[in-house]
Order: structure tokens, then C-alpha cells, then sequence
């Protein structure tokens, strides 16, 4: 048997809204245990076909009881999102302006997300509302910012008598925000005040507004659990935040992984906080780029060298097991013959889900990968598909790559 029969015979053509959902209904059936998050991946960013394909499957999983999604955006500025989606009264030009970090407000897609989210809410209670979050933390290339709206949320949460003696002269220790949002600071050590003496008091700061906020959990919790898990988000944000100034300082030669771990780390901090947030009311959506959910290393070339760290879905994946499910997807439906691309389209005239264990195994060796379609896109090579639970490859796509940057 050929392998494009082979690969025909193992997939889920995904031509309608519920192909989709059925498709999906019997991946997820075939796990041991529900999942708690849901992971769909992209293989770059601003081609309208994959941010498309969530919105269609969240519709589906909303029915099956899912109540949350969550996107690589800054987890901060996301509750612009979550108020707008809830009702609130901004507009919507705003909240994609304010809400999403990196310029994915104007990522096709995004719009209709949230407009999708807001009229489904509408007279629903809240329990039964879809809540939006993001899980990235608040950095972008050119830098990070300083802790100071981070640390002063938590302050102004905690009532005076629970402030920590370390946090006596905040004010003081913060300086200009300038200091801390410095470009320079991202190639030029030297340049970063993460290693400064104030900067090392904060970082005391933020650990032990973490611990006082774990200690005064069976108070808090109980009181508003909402504001009391919001507070506790923007400790953790403010602590890792100065770890990635920390690390901005360092001259070491792994200083570009040492940034990435540190923003993985915090991604997967994050995910799991959003699970266990929403474990009574449904599993969550999470969707991002491949490199950033699938269960393995990441790496890229910087320089001559090649900057290897354990991604935020190989965090993830550790803690949660089988309640952690993580679908790539690619696309090239003009790929050469030979390439693990070519081989997918040959199987699809536009979108096809295929279950990674059958899909590896159908695979010849000697399969190849093929070349990106646009700036940043990343192709699955055959070792990334026995890394995940399933692929959904989209053919019928021209990759034209929106700017939102």
C-alpha cells in the first residue's frame, strides 16, 4: 500500500464544522483519563487558516463543557479581554489594541474570537461563561518591563499589616520605568539593571509576596477566591519578571536559552494555574505556537551556537500526563514529494487531523521536512509527530502571513 493511501486511510477529513467535532470526540475518547487542558499549536503566526481552526473547534468543545481559553498573550494586559468578553463596556478596538501583546490584536481571527465570546456570554451566568485568558509572561524582544505595576497590584490587594518588612521602601527601588524597559538591555549585558542592587531587593520583594499570599490562602481563597487568584497571578508575574532581568544581566554564554527557559517557565506556571483555577468549572483551550506546546525541547540558532530549553507543553505535559493533549498543526500544500508536507497534502485537499501513533508509523524513514512557507513558520518534522497526540495539517491554505507587528 502507498503511503498517501496509508495516510488517506488513518485521517479525519476535517471539511465541516462537525468533521471537526467528531474528529476531535474520538481523539480525545482514546484517552485514559479527560484532559484538563486541550493544546492546539500553530507553526508560525498570522495565517489566518490556523487561528480560524480554533475558533471553530472552541464552539465545539464549549458544548462539551470546556469554559476557558487561553492564548500566547501577555497574562496581564489579557484581562482587558476577559472584562470585554464578560460585558464590559470597552470598545472592542481598544481591547484588541490593550488586550493582546506581541500586535496579536490585529492577527486575523482574533476579532471574531472575541466577539464570538462576548455574545456567548451575554445573560449567561458566571459560572457558565467562557473566560479568556492570556499565559505568556509580559516580554516582548525588545525587553521586558519594570515589576512595578505588578508588585504595587499586590500591594494595594494586601491589606498594610501583611506587607513584608522587604517591601517597606518599594517606591524607592523601582526608579524610572525607563531603567528597567531599556532595548539595549537585550544584547548588551550591561546595559540591563537586573543586576543592580535595588533590583536584587525587589527580587526579595516578590518572594515574599508569593509566600504571603500562599500562607493567607485559607482566608483569602475562601473570601473572593477571584481577586484573591488574580493577586497571586501578578506575584508570580512580578517575580518572574525580575528573574528575567536577572538573567538579562548575565554574561554567561547561555543567556539567550537561560531567557527562554525563564519565559517557558513561567508560560507553564501560568497554564497550570489557569487548570487549576477552572478544574470546576471545564477543561481549558490553549492555543500557541508549536515550539511553545509541544512535550519536548525547544530550540533555536543564536549565533553559532544552538539554544536548547524545555518548552512550556514539556513543563505542562510533566505535571498533567494524560490530562495533557497537545495537537500540532502545519501546513505546505505545495511541498516537494519526499517531505513530511508533501506526503500530508497528498492525503487532504483541505484539512485532515491524523492520530500521531498511526501517522508515524505509516511514515517511511527516509521522509523529509519541508521548507517554511513564510518568516517564522517552523515545519513539523517527523520526530515532532511521535511528540504529539495529533497533527491537523490545513492544504487548503495560500500561507499569506498578516503583519500585526
Amino acid at each position: 500500500m502507498s503511503t498517501t493511501a496509508s495516510l488517506t486511510d488513518i485521517c479525519r477529513q476535517l471539511d465541516t464544522p462537525r468533521d471537526l467535532g467528531s474528529a476531535f470526540d474520538e481523539l480525545l475518547a482514546t484517552r485514559q483519563e479527560p484532559p484538563s487542558l486541550l493544546a492546539l499549536g500553530e507553526p508560525t503566526h498570522g495565517i489566518a487558516a490556523f487561528p480560524l481552526l480554533r475558533n471553530e473547534l472552541l464552539c465545539h468543545l464549549v458544548e462539551r463543557g470546556y469554559r476557558s481559553i487561553a492564548l500566547e498573550t501577555d497574562i496581564l494586559a489579557a484581562s482587558v479581554v476577559d472584562d470585554y468578553v464578560g460585558g464590559g463596556a470597552t470598545e472592542i478596538d481598544d481591547v484588541l489594541e490593550r488586550g493582546f501583546s506581541h500586535g496579536f490584536g490585529r492577527v486575523p481571527g482574533n476579532r471574531e474570537l472575541v466577539e464570538w465570546l462576548r455574545g456567548y456570554n451575554t445573560d449567561r451566568p458566571a459560572r457558565n461563561r467562557v473566560r479568556f485568558y492570556g499565559f505568556d509572561a509580559p516580554v516582548e524582544f525588545s525587553g521586558a518591563p519594570s515589576p512595578r505595576h505588578a508588585l504595587s497590584f499586590v500591594l494595594e490587594y494586601l491589606p498594610a499589616a501583611l506587607h513584608p518588612d522587604s517591601a517597606r521602601d518599594v517606591d524607592g527601588l523601582f526608579g524610572d520605568d525607563t531603567d528597567w524597559t531599556n532595548p539595549a538591555a537585550m544584547v548588551d549585558p550591561a546595559a540591563s539593571i537586573g543586576d543592580s542592587e535595588r533590583a536584587r531587593a525587589l527580587r526579595l520583594v516578590a518572594d515574599d509576596l508569593v509566600s504571603v499570599l500562599c500562607r493567607a490562602a485559607p482566608v483569602f481563597a475562601l473570601t473572593d477566591p477571584v481577586a484573591y487568584a488574580d493577586a497571586l497571578t501578578y506575584a508570580r508575574t512580578a517575580r518572574g519578571l525580575l528573574r528575567y532581568h536577572a538573567a538579562m544581566a548575565r554574561t554567561a554564554p547561555d543567556r539567550i536559552a537561560t531567557l527562554l527557559s525563564l519565559r517557558a517557565d513561567m508560560m507553564a506556571e501560568n497554564l497550570l494555574a489557569i487548570v487549576s483555577r477552572e478544574k470546576s468549572r471545564g477543561p481549558s483551550l490553549v492555543f500557541a505556537h508549536n515550539a511553545h506546546l509541544q512535550r519536548m525541547q525547544s530550540s533555536m540558532p543564536v549565533g553559532a551556537e544552538e539554544a536548547i530549553w524545555g518548552s512550556a507543553g514539556a513543563l505542562v505535559g510533566l505535571a498533567l500526563g494524560e490530562r495533557y493533549v497537545f495537537v500540532a498543526a502545519d501546513a505546505g500544500p505545495h511541498s516537494r514529494p519526499g517531505t513530511l508536507q508533501g506526503a500530508l497534502a497528498e492525503a487532504t485537499a483541505r484539512r485532515a487531523l491524523f492520530p500521531a501513533k498511526p501517522l508515524h508509523a505509516a511514515l517511511p524513514r527516509s521522509i523529509g521536512t519541508g521548507e517554511p512557507l513564510v518568516r517564522g513558520h517552523i515545519p513539523l518534522s517527523p520526530a515532532d509527530v511521535e511528540r504529539a497526540d495529533a497533527i491537523v495539517f490545513v492544504a487548503d491554505t495560500d500561507g499569506h502571513q498578516h503583519r500585526y507587528w
